[in-house]
Parts: structure tokens; C-alpha cells; sequence
């Protein structure tokens, strides 16, 4: 396109192939940035699972985070994919709000007695805020991906998108099980 003699320098392409070509586009590059954002997030709350893990009061709480730490890095690992899809380095960028709910999470362990299923109740409503925030994240991103015609990370994206809510309904279902109704009673 010209303007007046001059070149505009982004050029707007229509999607081609498998995982379509709308790199030129300052859409793309802002799924990409939050791409960034998300493969932050999930670096830093693989860190952190564990020490969620150690924490917990039940061993059925120990366990569900034992498990999101090995899905968490398979989510890494799928990221890392995605941005090779992309034709982009697998970047991190500082995501404020993971800092934020992590930080929280902390902050439960520190402010609740060790050995406690009110410590356990509050584990759950913080890795809860992280997996709400996850499944925004990721069910907003594979929208951005179909509109852009990126079938291959449109899947990608789905299949975390899915394990998310099923790690959402796990830790609802140890909630509603016994942690609630015990820490109510302590």
C-alpha cells in the first residue's frame, strides 16, 4: 500500500497453509506477546506447585498438585511448540498477574497453621484463581489462533485449554469431598 508516495510498512496477509501466515499483522504480534505471557506464567507456577504440594494437609491435595506439576510442564513443552509453530523463540515475558496469584498463594501458606484443612482450603482457592485465570488465558488465545487460521496451534491450545478445567473440577471435587466441611469445623 501507498500513502502519499510512501510504503506502509505492515502488510496484511490472508492466512495460508496449515497454521496460516498473519506474522506482518499487529494482531499476530500480540498473540505471540501473550503467548510470552502465559509460557511465563506457567515456568513460574511449575516452581511453585510444589511448594504448594509441601504445604498441603491431605495427600489427596499433595497428590492433585503433584499432578498439575507434571501437566504444568507438559503445558511448558506444548508452549515451546507452539511458538515453533509460530516461527518464534520460545520468550518468557513477566506476566503480573501469575506473579500476583502466586504471590497469594504464599501468602495463604504463610497467614494458615501447617497441618490445618483450613491451610488446605485456602491451597485449593489459590491454585483455583490460577487455573480461572489459565483457562481465560488459554480459551481467549485458541480464539485468536482460529481467527488467525492456525489450525495446528488451535489444537495445541485446546488440548491445555481442556486440561485446565478437568485440573479446575479435580480440585473442586477434593473441596466438596471433605477439605471444606473440615476446615469449617476447625
Amino acid at each position: 500500500m501507498t500513502t502519499a508516495g510512501k510504503t506502509n510498512s505492515k502488510k496484511l496477509t490472508k492466512p495460508t497453509g496449515k497454521t496460516g501466515k498473519m506474522e506482518d499483522t499487529e494482531f499476530h504480534e500480540f498473540f505471540v506477546d501473550e503467548l510470552k505471557d502465559i509460557y511465563w506464567a506457567e515456568k513460574h507456577l511449575a516452581k511453585a506447585l510444589p511448594k504448594m504440594k509441601k504445604a498441603a494437609t491431605s495427600s489427596e491435595l499433595a497428590l492433585a498438585f503433584e499432578k498439575h506439576t507434571e501437566e504444568t510442564k507438559i503445558h511448558i513443552t506444548t508452549l515451546e511448540k507452539v511458538f515453533e509453530l509460530l516461527g518464534e523463540k520460545a520468550v518468557a515475558k513477566k506476566c503480573d498477574a501469575m506473579e500476583g496469584l502466586l504471590a497469594e498463594a504464599d501468602g495463604i501458606i504463610e497467614d494458615t497453621e501447617s497441618g490445618t484443612l483450613i491451610r488446605d482450603a485456602g491451597l485449593i482457592l489459590a491454585a483455583q484463581k490460577v487455573e480461572h485465570y489459565e483457562i481465560a488465558t488459554y480459551g481467549t488465545l485458541r480464539v485468536f489462533a482460529e481467527n488467525m487460521g492456525h489450525t495446528d496451534v488451535v489444537e495445541l491450545l485446546s488440548q491445555t485449554l481442556e486440561n485446565e478445567k478437568a485440573t479446575d473440577v479435580a480440585l473442586t471435587q477434593i473441596a466438596e469431598s471433605f477439605v471444606n466441611e473440615q476446615a469449617a469445623a476447625e
